[in-house]
């Protein structure tokens, strides 16, 4: 029996190591104490930043359609290219409209010509009228017909406005600076005034970027940032970062410039607007992209590297160098990533010592050998 009971009393030391500490391996008697790296936290001036989904939407807009109707002789442009205002994109054909513009000039021509002989008429009859050589009822003729000429004449020059507009329609330019879409017709078709849309153009630069925040973000924004309370109108927006689809940080510059002036009823949140610099136009309207906006104003915020928090189940603690280089758990209070570091809101004053690396070798009271090490400003 005692023979028996020999190698369970001689194990028992290492089962007892095994289970000790709660679980976790406890350090063997005699074991030199881990090592670990500690530094103290990065202490600076930061703002702490919001993220929301949004999407670019160009300032300019145009549906390029046919202001006459007529076949389509000539495309004088590249799918795709930049186009400026005034540029030439489309001719239709001028033939009818130049052949209505030069009935329109002779119509104009024999209307002043049937005015100033009318004019002459009424002015000879005005002479003898004085002389008493005509009738009062012949010079009013007169000088009704010198008056309806004169309509003629008036009506005539608006005839040929008209005419000189449609024929200039012909020439289809653009309306703005921007690029160009593919074409929607090709040559030889017949295009309808006010309907064919023949292509259409966007503005690049600037561009405008869209989001939404929800109803309680936006109060803490109007409470911190003065948003909404016509600081865009002023030229004083807060500035805000855009990343895109596959960018880790923002690359992109904005201003806020638009706080819409209502709550959505159905979904509670504000529609916010930035304008964005794109001036290689490699922004597209219609992508999406990530916006970090300010969410407070500055303050001196203390930081970790994420690697030296832990877990507690719905704790988070970080281990603290205390003294004889024992650690000793703090629960902390997590905000956002902030220059690649964690933003420590309570449980930290930053001038201790945390373990930054090792942390899985430690548990509170234990003792180990520090490494120092200092942080840089900015994780990379």
């Amino acid at each position: 029996m005692m023979r028996s009971l020999r190698p369970l009393f001689l194990a028992s030391p290492l089962i007892a190591a095994l289970l000790g500490g709660g679980g976790a391996l406890a350090q063997a008697p005699g074991a030199p104490p881990p090592g670990v790296t500690v530094a103290k936290p990065v202490v600076k001036e930061i703002v702490e930043q919001d993220q929301y989904t949004g999407r670019f939407d160009p300032i300019e807009f145009v549906e390029v359609r046919a202001r006459v109707t007529g076949y389509l002789d000539k495309i004088l442009f590249q799918d795709g290219a930049n186009v400026k205002k005034g540029d030439v994109l489309f001719l239709i054909d001028r033939r009818p409209y130049k052949a209505a513009l030069e009935q329109a000039q002779a119509a104009l021509t024999s209307a002043k010509a049937r005015l100033s002989f009318t004019q002459t008429d009424l002015e000879r009859a005005q002479v003898l009228s004085r002389g008493g050589n005509i009738s009062e009822q012949v010079t009013d003729q007169r000088r009704q017909a010198s008056q309806t000429a004169q309509a003629d004449v008036d009506s005539a020059e608006a005839a040929l406005r008209n005419a000189q507009l449609n024929y200039d329609f012909t020439e289809v330019k653009s309306p703005i600076n921007g690029r160009i879409s593919q074409r929607l017709v090709t040559e030889g078709n017949i295009v309808i005034t006010d309907q064919t849309m023949l292509t259409t153009i966007v503005s690049l630069d600037p561009i405008y970027f869209g989001y939404t925040v929800d109803e309680k973000s936006f109060l803490k924004y109007q409470g911190t940032l003065k948003i909404g309370m016509g600081q865009t109108q002023r030229g004083k927006g807060a500035p805000i970062l855009i990343a895109l689809a596959g960018e880790e940080k923002p690359t992109r510059k904005g201003t806020l410039d638009f706080v819409d002036n209502r709550v959505d009823n159905q979904t509670g949140t504000v529609l916010l607007r930035a304008t964005v610099d794109n001036p290689d136009g490699f922004i597209k309207p219609g992508l999406f992209g990530i916006v970090s906006m300010p969410a407070t104003k500055p303050y001196q915020g203390v930081l970790i590297p994420d690697e030296a928090v832990s877990a507690n189940q719905d704790k988070r603690i970080v281990y603290v160098l205390g003294e004889g280089d024992k650690v000793a758990a703090k629960t902390v209070k997590l905000g956002p990533l902030v220059d690649g570091y964690r933003v420590i809101r309570e449980g930290l004053k930053g001038d201790e010592s945390v373990v930054v690396n090792g942390v899985a070798k430690v548990r509170p009271g234990a003792q180990v050998k520090p490494e120092t090490t200092q942080l840089p400003p900015t994780k990379s």
